[in-house]
């Protein structure tokens, strides 16, 4: 079975296409916010087009945009090609890349926000067990609730500055490592945001 990734959650734009989980074509790359321009040119490079039997996506948390950008073009392919769709979270995979290179202990996963904030979630030492729900935290306030010495993901720099003490180690979400995490149960296809919504409607603003 074919299965094309799509992973915008992050400043990283990253598809692969993988054949019963072993890699035939991958695009990764640092993009910032340029995923709307490039990500559908990425998987149309991708051998057949990125044509697949299945979808997976990068649901969250990160990137409001990012993420929204990922799942809509997901959801499309999904209907052109009728083919199903589910979702997977970007903690969940950072936690499973970070496990390759972690001594031992829980490992700590943080998440670049917005509004001063970080997205994190811990998980027991092997990467696949979350041990407390995704939440998302005034870099300040984390910094002095967090106690491990090593810190992963794109959140992690600014969470070891902000402590003055730790190691950060920056991974970003890469779809080609999706097998890590392939025996998760599915998420639906739609945005973990973390945190309430930045916009609300003018009858929310007035019942606050």
């Amino acid at each position: 079975m074919r299965l094309l990734v799509i992973d915008t959650a992050t400043q990283a734009l990253s598809v692969a296409l993988l054949d019963d989980g072993k890699r035939v074509g991958h695009f990764h790359e640092i993009v910032g916010r340029g995923h709307a321009e490039a990500l559908l040119p990425a998987i149309a490079a991708l051998p057949e087009g990125g044509r697949a039997d299945a979808i997976a996506v990068d649901v969250g948390p990160g990137s409001f945009t990012g993420v929204r950008i990922g799942i809509a073009a997901a959801r499309a392919l999904a209907l052109a090609w009728n083919i199903p769709l589910h979702g997977y979270s970007t903690a969940s995979l950072i936690a499973a890349q970070a496990a390759r290179q972690h001594a031992g202990g829980p490992i700590a996963v943080t998440i670049t926000g917005g509004h001063g904030e970080l997205f994190w979630q811990c998980f027991e030492a092997d990467g696949r067990t979350a041990v407390n729900a995704i939440a998302s935290t005034p870099i300040a306030l984390l910094a002095e609730q967090l106690d491990a010495s090593i810190f992963y993901g794109t959140g992690a720099e600014a969470l070891v500055t902000a402590r003055g003490a730790g190691t950060a180690v920056a991974i970003y979400p890469d779809a080609a490592d999706y097998p890590l995490i392939a025996d998760l149960p599915p998420l639906p296809p739609s945005p973990i945001y973390g945190r309430g919504a930045d916009a609300m409607t003018m009858a929310e603003r007035a019942a606050s």
